[in-house]
């Protein structure tokens, strides 16, 4: 059995419970480089995937029995564990079951992101997510858990996209922000024009697109594809070959738009293709984490 942590926070109105409660707001993530993680999926990604970053880890001794792991895999991690009442647990976060951690916030440049790809996917073509313009945190975390389904080597939230930190987007994700880098922080075509210097063709999804993504599953891998680069502008911007059909096996960044109005012409511009996904029913569009699953995954069936 696990160390039971010996430390008891009992008073809903402390100071460090007023702290853990404000990093709920950006000006509070901001002035302490802290997050939140609550609930017991996303604690135990964190404290398996990311214990470097753990400052704390609080649960009631309800939540500390009902997870065992959770709480051995941080006492392995030698992290900070503090056991609170359930009035504690509930004025911290009304929505962590029991169960919160406070991370450090850390960043990574696309080009560390790239670098640190694990050894087991160095092999296979590049899978990247761009979102360009995302504001809801709910969709902007679950195309990130998406991604990490699917395989993608990362996640890039581009222009005025919503923060990676905000306690929506890290829920949605389920545990999935530890899995696979997520970079921030840069424009659309700053992005793009990275993503295509490293080698990755650069598909935008639309439901106005001239490309069906059921046509290239069809021939991705073939020679009637236009190989790793198809359509793929180098990193000088020369587009000679955009007739060409992109190859769903070779290394893509697909740009998802935003949820109102989706990808607005100068975005679709800096694409080598704008995909639509095909809608065989009745339904008017598919939403964004929707459209953006389905995808990756075309591409991750295309690349194995």
């Amino acid at each position: 059995m696990p160390r039971t942590p010996d430390v008891t926070l009992a008073n809903p109105r402390a100071d460090r419970v007023k702290a853990v409660r404000a990093l709920a707001g950006r000006p509070a993530r901001s002035r302490h480089g802290q997050f939140l993680v609550e609930g017991p999926q996303g604690v135990r990604e964190a404290v398996r995937y990311a214990a470097a970053d753990v400052s704390d880890v609080y649960l009631t001794d309800a939540a500390a029995q009902r997870y065992p792991e959770i709480v051995a895999d941080a006492a392995a991690a030698r992290l900070h564990v503090h056991l609170g009442t359930r009035e504690v647990l509930e004025a911290m976060s009304p929505d962590a079951q029991g169960v919160l951690a406070v991370l450090n916030a850390t960043s990574a440049t696309l080009e560390d992101a790239l670098a640190a790809r694990p050894a087991d996917r160095s092999g296979r073509p590049l899978l990247v997510a761009v979102l360009a313009t995302v504001r809801d945190p709910g969709n902007a975390g679950t195309v990130i858990r998406a991604a990490d389904a699917a395989g993608a080597d990362l996640v890039v939230l581009a222009g005025e996209s919503v923060e990676v930190h905000n306690p929506k987007v890290v829920r949605s994700t389920a545990g999935s922000l530890f899995h696979l880098p997520v970079v921030s922080g840069l424009s659309l075509p700053d992005a793009v024009a990275r993503l295509r210097a490293a080698g990755c063709q650069v598909l935008a999804a639309d439901g106005a697109g001239d490309r069906d993504l059921d046509d290239l599953l069809d021939v991705a891998g073939r020679a009637e594809a236009g190989g790793d680069r198809s359509g793929a502008a180098d990193a000088r911007g020369d587009r000679s070959d955009v007739g060409q059909s992109p190859d769903l096996a070779g290394s893509t960044a697909w740009v998802f738009g935003n949820e109102a109005w989706g990808l607005p012409e100068e975005d679709r511009a800096l694409a080598d293709a704008v995909v639509r996904v095909p809608i065989r029913g009745l339904a008017e569009s598919l939403n964004l984490a929707t459209a953006a699953t389905v995808c990756l995954y075309a591409s991750s069936r295309a690349q194995r």
